[in-house]
């Protein structure tokens, strides 16, 4: 068994709203819970936590033990004016977990149970990262009594376990840069919310952030400049820290468009366009025809299986503009000869081929909606991500296909617009689209996406937080949690939280206040 105690204590209170049940302190809401009317103290410098079963040895389960701690004792906790006089003390928490592999992936089971009564705390899990997410409830329920002292009221029963099983956001470090901190803080805010999967578009058009072992040309020449470069060790950070935290990171490199960086650092890997006879001067999508262009991708990828352990690599392939290859005379004459008589054929050809290469690399893909819309001939593990409007017509299509697909249309948060928004976002289901009970099983779950043209590390977080938790509780609860004015209430809660564990959230309705305000010291000039 091993123990985790209590050093140090910060006394701090947080308030927003009025008295509420105690389920109004959770986000996003478990799957079934049951709650008693005793009321029981922590005392934080004697509290602990243990764990038992074959994964008590995991140092995943110690760091997070570790870390509530702090989250817990040492951040504001929300007062609850309702809640009564303790009557016992609960000195400990136990979390039972019954594996002790640290393996995280798609099929990663996060289900766990919650009790604590008669002065008991049990956590039981199946998996280390359902130990997370069973810590990250418990955390939530701990608030401040009328008295100044630390509480949780009585939880017969808490059994909750994910609807889906891919539960995303994706972040765009190419158009802006994202520094490592905020990349780091924002990983902090996803386990909040129990969001599992970061996906990295990693580069585009605009630069190429990513610092490449085996082509340095491509960070050297391609990125903004030499500070505005992840390096391996920076991704190796973020890698840990996002799987400490039971979150995967998906790296995004998008061919054969939007590569217009990469050519910066790799002579002859994009097609010339042509006005007329001559070379213009200007580049197209990758030169899917010259032999240099295969070598060179199987050896990039080859390095990108390696740097990141994730099963699935996401490969983009959206928004591919032919205009370049239709002006390109060795194009045209490579698809006379084999007798290509459009440019679909073309881009077909070129996704089939990366799409191999990537399987015989050991790795699954995630891919935008327009290869599959093109007809390009997919493996049978790819998953579809879904994101142009008619989400629910090309869900459909997709299963019906036998494939897996992610959503993501309804999740731009780059858009924004004045009030609420989130209900919007609350709203999307994404199996609402009229599947049989076979397609709707094919659906792993969606992302949420925040594109970065107007985005760097100054609004990143504000900007994200907390409408994407709208999303987080949509990809997590039961499919009736849909009450908006419940959700409204929690969410208030939620933003007053994790503004209080340092995230810079923006008011997620109209007229309030957190009793912790951001920031809440005076800054130094």
């Amino acid at each position: 068994m091993m123990i985790v105690p209590l050093l140090l204590v910060v006394s701090l209170s947080l308030i927003k709203g009025d008295t509420s049940t105690t389920s109004d302190l959770l986000w996003p809401l478990p799957r079934s819970m049951s709650f008693g009317t005793a009321v029981y103290s922590l005392q934080p410098a004697n509290f602990y936590f243990t764990s038992s079963g074959p994964g008590s040895s995991s140092n995943i389960v110690k760091g997070a033990f570790v870390r509530y701690l702090n989250l817990i004792f040492k951040t504001p906790s929300p007062f609850y004016p309702g809640g009564g006089p303790a009557t016992q003390v609960v000195p400990s928490l136990d979390v039972y977990v019954n594996s002790n592999s640290e393996v995280l992936s798609q099929d990663t089971n996060e289900t766990y149970t919650l009790s604590i009564t008669g002065g008991v705390g049990k956590i039981t899990a199946l998996s280390v990262y359902g130990a997370l997410r069973g810590l990250e409830t418990f955390s939530q329920l701990v608030y401040r009594s009328n008295d100044g002292g630390f509480a949780i009221n009585e939880v017969i029963y808490i059994m909750d376990y994910p609807r889906f099983q891919f539960r995303g956001i994706m972040i765009d470090s190419s158009r802006h840069f994202l520094s490592v901190n905020t990349i780091l803080a924002h990983l902090d805010a996803m386990s909040y919310s129990k969001f599992n999967v970061l996906h990295w578009h990693l580069v585009d058009d605009q630069s190429f952030p990513y610092d490449s072992v085996t082509f340095p040309n491509l960070s050297l020449k391609g990125a903004y400049d030499h500070t505005h470069v992840y390096t391996q060790e920076d991704i190796s950070h973020i890698i840990t820290y996002a799987k400490e935290r039971g979150i995967r990171v998906v790296p995004e490199f998008d061919t054969p468009g939007h590569t217009q960086s990469w050519g910066l650092g790799q002579p002859d890997f994009l097609t010339p366009c042509y006005s007329g006879s001559s070379p213009n001067g200007e580049y197209g999508p990758v030169d899917p025809i010259e032999d240099a262009t295969w070598t060179f991708l199987n050896s990039f990828f080859a390095e990108v299986a390696g740097v990141f352990p994730d099963t699935y690599l996401h490969l983009g392939g959206d928004e591919v503009d032919f205009s370049c290859w239709q002006s390109n005379p060795d194009i045209q004459k490579w698809m006379a000869q084999h007798n290509f008589s459009d440019y679909g054929q073309l881009e077909n050809y070129y996704e089939q081929r990366l799409l191999t290469m990537i399987g015989d690399l050991g790795k699954q893909y995630i891919i935008w909606q327009e290869p599959f819309d093109n007809g390009v001939q997919v493996l049978p593990a790819t998953v579809i991500d879904v994101w142009k409007g008619d989400w629910q017509g090309e869900m459909k299509r997709v299963t019906q296909s036998n494939l897996h697909a992610i959503l993501s249309t309804c999740w731009y948060l780059n858009y924004i617009s004045y009030g609420e928004d989130w209900p919007t976002y609350y709203a999307c289901d994404p199996q609402d689209f009229g599947g049989t009970p076979t397609e709707n099983a094919l659906v792993l779950g969606g992302e949420a996406c925040m594109w970065a043209e107007f985005v760097d590390s100054t609004n990143f977080l504000s900007r994200m937080w907390p409408r994407v938790g709208a999303v987080g509780e949509r990809l997590w609860s039961d499919q009736s949690v849909t009450d908006l004015s419940n959700a409204r209430t929690r969410l208030s809660r939620f933003e007053c939280r994790i503004v209080a564990r340092g995230i810079p959230a923006e008011p997620s309705s109209g007229p309030s206040y957190c009793s912790y305000e951001w920031p809440d010291q005076e800054v130094a000039l």
